[in-house]
């Protein structure tokens, strides 16, 4: 899922994603190392700092047929979305920015933030939280938003699961061709129990219109694919509503997958994950009530 050279990016990626994942998430071969002297648990957060930006992997590059135009500056980075995890298979090999993988580094991959980049990544689900340094690109399939080091998915307790429910935000110094000042990095979460943090809840949206009646045309094309149970949730943005078609919630992340590919099936390409938590869904959902 990695490359050694921007420009074999194409090739090496259709050769090491094309499988579906296996028990744990991880594709082919890849996975977490059989044996280890190293107490991943304790290694601890990258330390953000000021970088200049790397001198690959911050051009735009194409990969399966979409294009991806890197940030120049991060400051204000903040997304939710699907984590997933790398491991023994890439071990030593080329990143994309030129350094070579580190499993037990605290680092990850993006598919568009600046290389380097500082983010904290909160797992929704436990509420742990690490920072981590993004020296790669990925991931390239199913709408996953990051990739993480071995290191960081066991500290965020996702080995086992192989994707996680995140929320990312950028820390720290942005990377830029001179360096900037660095500003203070949150510290890392301390861990919640399960009751303690939120309940996330994972969507798959369709599209989002101004006109509510495209919003309603949407909804009844999806209801007639019968991909699941349809509804629209309205925002305000400024003086414009927003009309945002979803389906779910749904139970996992591999439902989720199977949900884009049957979309796909039907012509629908444009769908992508979103994550809620219950304060947010319970609001959502006032405020579908109170349109429809």
């Amino acid at each position: 899922m990695k490359k050694a050279l921007l420009l074999m990016l194409a090739a090496f990626v259709l050769t090491a994603c094309s499988g579906l994942p296996r028990k744990g998430g991880y594709y082919q071969d890849d996975g977490p190392p059989r044996r280890s002297r190293v107490d991943v648990a304790s290694i601890p957060d990258a330390v953000p700092r000021a970088e200049p930006l790397s001198q690959s992997g911050n051009q735009p590059y194409t990969v399966n047929g979409s294009t991806y135009y890197p940030l120049q500056v991060a400051a204000g980075y903040r997304k939710r979305g699907v984590a997933s995890w790398y491991g023994k298979k890439f071990h030593g090999r080329r990143t994309s920015s030129g350094e070579p993988y580190d499993m037990y580094a605290m680092t990850a991959a993006h598919k568009t933030l600046p290389l380097p980049s500082y983010v904290q990544v909160h797992n929704l689900k436990n509420g742990r939280s690490v920072i981590v340094r993004v020296n790669d690109r990925g991931p390239f399939l199913h709408n996953r938003l990051i990739d993480l080091s071995y290191a960081a998915a066991t500290r965020l307790g996702i080995v086992s699961t192989g994707t996680g429910l995140v929320e990312i935000q950028v820390v720290g110094p942005q990377s830029t061709a001179t360096g900037m000042p660095a500003s203070p990095a949150p510290q890392p979460d301390t861990v919640q129990t399960e009751k303690s943090a939120p309940v996330p809840r994972l969507y798959l949206q369709i599209g989002a219109f101004t006109s509510w009646a495209n919003a309603v045309t949407l909804r009844a094309r999806l209801a007639d694919a019968q991909l699941g149970p349809v509804k629209i949730y309205s925002e305000l943005q400024g003086k414009i509503r927003i009309y945002r078609v979803r389906i779910g919630p749904i139970d996992s992340v591999e439902e989720s997958d199977q949900l884009v590919q049957r979309a796909a099936a039907r012509g629908i390409s444009d769908a992508h994950i979103v994550i809620d938590t219950a304060t947010d869904g319970d609001a959502e959902s006032r405020r579908e009530r109170a349109i429809e």
